[in-house]
């Protein structure tokens, strides 16, 4: 009976491979029958099934699954744990590449049950970290390194230098994606540089050096960073790995402002990019030309690049790129005065900037959606595996456990329900309530008026304070529909929160068509002047690009001035009833006289904002210009091209 078993068996594996011939060289094809039918070992079928699954993992996995299942089967049959455990291995790799991330799970759960039956550290290592790889790509951080770690240790317990350097890498890989942990990214990429230069495995030598440079690089360290990127590229050259390196090295060049070398080396990643049909960097490629070109002010061959890298982004759904284009497009256009297109692409970037929002909140719902079928799956499989007698007498137990106890268990239900929706109730109330008081004090201010029941005045040394105002207000508004009016100025002024958040200024608040912001406050910091300063340049820029959209409607629009000064405030909040943040001091009223000297179109500033600012914008100077109720006062109107990023 069991000769008969082998038999067919084998006939069923002939029948596997014989379908398979025709995605193998006819040479390889023939070779394989030939060793399959002489081999009288079932274990060496084993291997050989094994080692064929792997043939298909690159270019065929559901092949490769069908094979690696046979292989699961006739281990199981011999109880041929060494190949079982490899079988189950090779089956979970077919479905990582398919992106059956829960099915891959589950045997590389089974293949490690097996490997640790055996003893066999190295595959118990492997284990952790392919399913570490998967927990990273799901976005679950503290899982992978959870399992990276376990796969570090055991590595590092039976001296495997390879793995040592593979876990290494991929802890590093999982600290660099926050700012906070930049630095022990790096006490893991420097243990294993020297691991992998010693086993002399040039591709390890690149990554390691690479992750180095970025690392660096997003340190703000651009000349180590350099240092390492140089070095990856000498092991990278010309590979498909080098464009990557390449890439970084444009960027530190960019930001250290030697803009010919940026453009030679992103050229030279496109160029290798174009002949091994590498399209994500290709992208990568054409963006850091095109922001090499907008940095250097080639704003005509900056427009030309970006538009090549959104043709060759948008069918990968290169997303992050796609958005650095929309960026780049946006500020390109606004330099050379073509609103028109500067407002499309500001468009087309708020879009996506929604769309990679969405991408990562999928993500965070597809991990939780992932730990859910994994443990459903594991429930099943569990299920599955527990005997029939306990099963029926667990089921017994629970009849007459649930007769007992169901009246009672209705009415804590009904009472948990009541508690949990009151709890709740009060709980979203509560938010609502923390949110409305966000939106009129700032969150210190409020914390404290919430913890104390009254905010304190205080004092700052150095506030600088921006007014805007519409100057055709008053003729917009008799051409407009009060409805159409009230859109209009929230439209403006939606705008304008935008921005003031992006800079971390604070709204202070607006007077009709007067709109008035301050940074510095309420927590002090030494940026505020360039800040705000930013954020004039941006209001300026919004509001010409609404005029142009709305004059091509054949519609009223606004104009603005815009003023800013910087000195000492006093801060609190005032009344009793609808409580009100402000600012007082004569900064303020100085502020105030910047608006209305000022010029539609222009960024107005003092002459002491001008001192604070100067080595960051061009700015000219207005000279000494009467302000009411202040005497002459030294003016300057800042260059609404000096924008910094």
């Amino acid at each position: 009976m069991k000769q008969t078993k082998n038999i067919f068996f084998n006939l069923l594996l002939l029948l596997i491979l014989a379908g398979l011939t025709h995605l193998l060289a006819a040479e390889e094809s023939d070779s394989l029958n030939k060793l399959f039918l002489s081999s009288q070992s079932d274990t060496v079928k084993i291997n050989l099934l094994n080692n064929i699954s792997k043939k298909y993992f690159d270019n065929n996995p559901d092949t490769a699954i069908i094979i690696a299942t046979s292989a699961v089967n006739l281990a199981e049959k011999n109880n041929f744990k060494t190949g079982l455990a490899q079988a189950l291995k090779n089956v979970g790799i077919g479905h990582y590449l398919q992106g059956r991330y829960v099915e891959a799970i589950n045997n590389w759960n089974k293949a490690l049950v097996v490997y640790t039956t055996l003893n066999d550290q190295k595959g118990i290592a492997n284990m952790h970290s392919n399913m570490g790889a998967i927990y990273f790509n799901q976005g679950d951080d503290a899982t992978a390194l959870e399992l990276y770690l376990k796969a570090l240790k055991i590595a590092e317990a039976i001296h495997d230098t390879v793995r040592i350097v593979t876990s290494l890498n991929n802890i590093g890989s999982v600290y660099l994606n926050k700012s906070a942990t930049y630095d022990k990214a790096l006490d893991c990429f420097f243990r294993a540089l020297p691991l992998s230069k010693a086993n002399g495995d040039p591709y390890n030598i690149g990554l390691v050096t690479v992750n180095l440079g970025e690392t660096f690089y997003k340190k703000g360290d651009d000349s180590t960073a350099l240092v390492y990127l140089n070095e990856s590229l000498k092991y990278y050259e010309n590979t498909e790995s080098a464009p990557y390196s390449l890439n970084y090295i444009g960027r530190v060049n960019v930001r250290r402002k030697a803009y010919l070398e940026a453009i030679a080396t992103h050229q030279s990643a496109f160029e290798i990019s174009k002949k091994l049909d590498l399209k994500l960097d290709l992208t990568q490629s054409l963006v850091g030309l095109a922001q090499a070109y907008l940095s250097s002010g080639n704003n005509n061959l900056a427009i030309l690049n970006f538009k090549a890298a959104l043709e060759a982004g948008a069918p990968l759904n290169a997303v992050t790129e796609m958005k650095d284009a929309y960026q780049g497009l946006t500020n390109a256009y606004a330099n050379i005065k073509d609103y028109t297109n500067a407002y499309q692409f500001q468009n087309l970037l708020l879009a996506i900037k929604d769309t990679i929002y969405n991408i990562n909140t999928d993500k965070k719902l597809g991990t939780l959606q992932f730990t859910f079928d994994l443990e459903k799956k594991e429930s099943e499989i569990n299920l599955l595996t527990k005997d029939k007698e306990i099963q029926n007498k667990e089921i017994e137990r629970q009849k007459l456990v649930r007769n007992g106890f169901i009246g009672g268990f209705a009415i804590v239900l009904f009472f948990a329900g009541v508690v949990f929706k009151q709890r709740n109730r009060i709980s979203k109330e509560k938010k609502r309530s923390d949110e409305l008081l966000l939106n009129i004090l700032p969150e210190d201010t409020a914390e404290e008026l919430k913890t104390t029941g009254k905010a304190s005045t205080k004092s700052f040394d150095s506030v600088t304070v921006l007014f805007t105002d519409f100057k055709n207000f008053t003729q917009a508004s008799e051409l407009l529909s009060a409805e159409d009016l009230v859109a209009e100025i929230n439209s403006c002024y939606s705008a304008f929160d935008k921005i003031v958040t992006k800079y971390n200024i604070e709204k202070i608040k607006t007077i009709g068509d007067a709109y008035m912001c301050a940074g510095g406050l309420p927590v002090s910091n030494t940026s505020h002047p360039v800040d705000v300063v930013n954020a004039g340049i941006e209001m300026q820029a919004f509001i010409q690009l609404n005029k142009a959209e709305r004059m091509a409607k054949g519609l009223p629009y606004f104009e603005l001035r815009l003023g800013i000064h910087t000195g000492p405030v006093v801060a609190g909040v005032v009344g009793t009833k609808k409580f009100a943040y402000d600012i007082w001091g004569d900064t303020v009223n100085t502020a105030s006289r910047m608006e209305s000297s000022g010029e539609v179109g222009k960024v107005n500033i003092s002459g002491f904002t001008y001192e604070l600012i100067k080595e960051h914008f061009q700015c000219d100077y207005r000279g000494k210009i009467a302000a009411k109720n202040k005497g002459e006062i030294d003016m300057y109107f800042v260059s609404t091209n000096s924008i910094k990023s």
